[in-house]
């Protein structure tokens, strides 16, 4: 406890955890969503495209990759979302075809172009997180708190509206409300969520933010608004628990926050199996 105390005086530790809390809120906040509408696997598409996204703008050295990444990963989201209706690609393989593509393209970048002579290590750290977190600047801060603030309002704001697209969409569509537009709304949620968590977990651990919290809530509740809220507090203890283990154990910040979830989704599913006996 003295250890944490003293490492909580310094101002990076401090902003790690203000990101790493409102990152691990708004995933969980959509993840319930994404669930519901079986687009669990889009965090996993959409990080792998913010990768190779990422990669093109370390060629260009660009000093924020954030200009070119988000915008990339907003349209990527819009049209994974979009597919799958109208399309001969459905949903599920054109994340896979997307994903693959990406993660292949941007890899083939950073060695083509490499810029820096810690090739491997720039990519493992992009992939899985790295301690990174930790070097945040308060312009950084800033613009995680900013981003989430912009997630929360407009989910709030919508609330109703994308519980009756999550649940049925048809019926939505039917009695005239505009789907689409809402989906375009789903859309760019998730990719301000998923730039934003790439940054605490990395690339390749960035679904488990998504999906671990709102599984592990439907275990043991069964109300959208139990699960949504459930899924947001469990989040933010787990990532809160999971950077306060890896600054004092100097593990993996990203892989640890995951092992946190995956504990918190192995005990709640105890709980619903007790509670309702499946």
């Amino acid at each position: 406890m003295q250890t944490l105390i003293e490492y909580l005086q310094y101002p990076f530790v401090r902003y790690a955890i203000i990101v790493g809390i409102l990152i691990a809120l708004c995933s969980a906040l959509l993840g319930v969503t994404l669930v519901l509408k079986r687009f669990s696997y889009i965090g996993d598409g959409l990080s792998h495209v913010a990768f190779g996204a990422i990669a093109i703008a370390s060629v260009l050295k660009l000093t924020n990759q954030t200009v070119l990444v988000l915008p990339i990963t907003i349209l990527s989201a819009i049209l994974l979302l979009r597919t799958g209706q109208n399309t001969k690609i459905k949903g599920d393989a054109a994340i896979a075809m997307i994903s693959v593509g990406a993660l292949a393209f941007g890899y083939l970048i950073m060695n083509i172009f490499a810029a820096s002579s810690n090739l491997s290590g720039d990519v493992c750290s992009t992939l899985f997180g790295s301690m990174s977190i930790l070097t945040l600047k308060r312009t950084d801060v800033w613009l995680t708190v900013v981003l989430a603030i912009v997630v929360f309002v407009m989910f709030f704001l919508f609330y109703h509206h994308i519980f009756a697209v999550t649940f049925d969409e048809t019926f939505s569509k039917a009695v005239g409300m505009k789907t689409e537009v809402y989906n375009l709304l789903i859309a760019v949620i998730t990719a301000l969520v998923i730039v934003l968590a790439m940054n605490l977990v990395g690339s390749l651990l960035v679904s488990a933010l998504v999906i671990f919290p709102a599984l592990s809530a439907m275990r043991i509740f069964r109300s959208f608004k139990q699960v949504t809220i459930f899924s947001v507090v469990l989040s933010g203890i787990c990532t809160m628990m999971g950077l306060l283990i890896s600054i004092l154990s100097d593990t993996p910040t990203g892989a640890t926050i995951v092992a946190a979830d995956v504990v918190a989704f192995l005990i709640c599913a105890l709980i619903g199996k007790i509670r309702y006996g499946n």
